[in-house]
């Protein structure tokens, strides 16, 4: 049934988040942690919005930070990943839990926010996956001790070299 002005009932015209373009920061990190814990247990996002009835599009806009993840969701995303809903918001970085909440009341609000340049946690990229599940494929506890401290060397440098 729709309301006298053609929204859905139930909804204000013009509730939700503003559409500035850009994910809220905490959307983005809770959408991370969600991969995160996805590509560690081997799910795929298909896998993962069949379980908790979403399609696998759903699951990219959630990981993207796109799409906000509701209190219930996040509690049917904790149960099916097998972690505390507290998860999803470890190791959020100063920035994002700085980061301005938009809602229903603000929707009319356009003044200019800051978005201090927010970045992934690199634990959550592929590449950084990638490469623990492949350290953890080499069997020998002495080569992948000589490659931890070749890497940490290699970093080390180029630090040093950043900082000259």
């Amino acid at each position: 049934m729709q309301a006298a002005t053609g929204a859905p009932r139930g909804r204000r015209a013009g509730a939700g988040r503003p559409k500035t373009g850009k994910p809220n920061p905490i959307d983005v990190h809770v959408g991370s942690r969600v991969r995160l814990r996805r590509t560690l247990l081997g799910m795929s996002q298909e896998k993962l919005g069949e379980a908790i009835g979403l399609t696998f599009q759903q699951v990219q806009k959630y990981e993207r930070g796109a799409n906000r993840i509701g209190a219930s969701r996040l509690f049917d995303l904790s149960r099916v990943l097998d972690v505390p809903v507290s998860f999803f918001f470890d190791d959020m970085p100063a920035e994002a839990a700085a980061a301005r909440v938009d809602d229903e009341d603000d929707a009319a609000g356009s003044e200019e926010r800051p978005t201090g340049g927010y970045e992934p946690d690199p634990m959550a990229k592929r590449e950084t996956l990638e490469l623990v599940r492949a350290y953890y494929k080499i069997n020998d506890p002495s080569v992948r001790k000589r490659l931890f401290e070749l890497t940490k060397a290699v970093a080390n440098a180029a630090v040093a070299e950043a900082a000259e």
